[in-house]
């Protein structure tokens, strides 16, 4: 099994369930959702430190509001032309040097 699968499998099972409750994160995207984001496009160990500080973060003390996820990315020297259909999950966007906001794409599943 795929460790980035054993970190991510709780987080769906999460988020299924508090479908049925009512919303309560403070942050946009959800907490949980930015955990999902950090382990699809971080190392485990960066993951699980940067979900902790967001989960950490997400009461009253702090004002809330839209925290994307960042991450440290080397994006590739040449990009290669392919014949096959591809499907973007994520975007990048520069924040400083060498380091990306991720969005999610949203027709992406």
């Amino acid at each position: 099994m795929n460790i980035k699968k054993f970190f991510i499998a709780p987080i769906n099972g999460y988020q299924y369930i508090s479908k049925m409750l009512p919303a309560s994160c403070r942050y946009y995207p959800t907490c949980s959702e930015y955990a999902k984001w950090q382990f699809e496009t971080n190392r485990v160990d960066k993951a699980l430190m940067q979900s902790t500080l967001r989960i950490l973060r997400c009461n009253q003390l702090f004002a809330g509001g839209i925290d994307y996820p960042v991450v440290k990315v080397e994006p590739p020297k040449v990009l290669q032309k392919c014949n096959h259909d591809f499907q973007v999950k994520y975007w990048f966007f520069p924040k400083e040097s060498g380091k990306y906001y991720v969005i999610k794409d949203h027709l992406s599943n």
